[in-house]
């Protein structure tokens, strides 16, 4: 391990590690428009929802590094004190790395990205037509957080519309995160795209409790041929199983029969970890219990 002490980096170097290690980060196209009415276009991935109710989402303009001038996003929204925020997704990408070209004030990057402005319902600033999600915003607080390069504006959006484009809906009217194609900013110019090989299910622990990686026999804990993630998935399961249940699985039983170390049997349980076979895993290492 490294410590970098803050106060002795520059800010483009903290700049490059802080963006580089909490990633991937969702980026939003922020539409704005100043007093007296022109439309600004940037993308933001200093971005997320901190709020269900009262529904809150978050940005964060940074002060130029170079001069610490605030963006174009800053003095509209304290002008007018709204905005729309639109998902960006894989088919918008290079439109959206154009908008963020440092672009005089008074340029539309609407026109400049070939992007459609589509009317908002509740804000004056237009939402971007392509993206299948936008929401219509009221600000409601603006936390300057330094008057220096790289300081931060943390903005807060209260939603007052959501815009859903029905095609990246479930049969259950839910969105459906394999139909969305996002895209995320990772560190530099890399960017990660949320296709459905990248994406997993891991089921929350909201009502049945997990008993934990302490609660596994102690040959399980030290061995290290499972990873933290495999004993996470021991520890997940709310009861530990009986011991008699190996019965109701014969071909496990006859696996565990041939098995001659603990070695063997931690190969089959990762083997039916992999597979998602948490219970049957787990009669794997009772049934290990004080027996090789």
């Amino acid at each position: 391990m490294i410590t970098l002490d803050i106060n002795a980096i520059d800010n483009r170097q903290l700049y490059g590690f802080l963006t580089s290690a909490i990633v991937p980060r969702p980026i939003a196209f922020v539409s704005t428009i100043d007093a007296a009415g022109k439309v600004n276009l940037s993308p933001f991935s200093y971005f997320t929802c901190v709020s269900t109710r009262p529904p809150i989402l978050m940005i964060a303009p940074v002060r130029k590094s170079r001069d610490g001038g605030q963006k174009d996003t800053f003095f509209n929204i304290k002008e007018v004190q709204e905005c729309v925020i639109s998902l960006v997704t894989y088919e918008m990408v290079q439109q959206m790395s154009l908008t963020s070209a440092p672009f005089p004030k008074g340029i539309n990057e609407f026109e400049k990205a070939g992007l459609t402005e589509a009317a908002s319902t509740y804000v004056k600033p237009p939402r971007v037509q392509e993206s299948p999600v936008s929401f219509e915003c009221k600000i409601t607080q603006i936390i300057e957080l330094g008057e220096n390069g790289g300081a931060g504006n943390v903005v807060l959006c209260e939603i007052l519309a959501v815009h859903v484009n029905e095609q990246i809906l479930d049969e259950n009217g839910k969105i459906d995160a394999f139909k969305i194609d996002a895209v995320a900013r990772l560190g530099g110019s890399l960017y990660s795209r949320l296709i459905p090989e990248s994406i997993f299910e891991i089921k929350k622990p909201e009502t049945d409790i997990g008993i934990g990686v302490d609660v596994l026999p102690k040959w399980v804990q030290t061995h290290t041929a499972l990873t933290g993630n495999e004993k996470g998935k021991l520890g997940s399961i709310s009861a530990l199983p009986d011991v008699a249940e190996l019965e109701q699985y014969p071909s496990l039983k006859i696996l565990l029969e041939r098995s001659e170390t603990l070695s063997d049997r931690m190969d089959i349980m990762k083997a039916l970890l992999s597979e998602n076979k948490v219970k049957e895993a787990w009669l794997v290492a009772l049934a290990s219990e004080g027996t090789l």
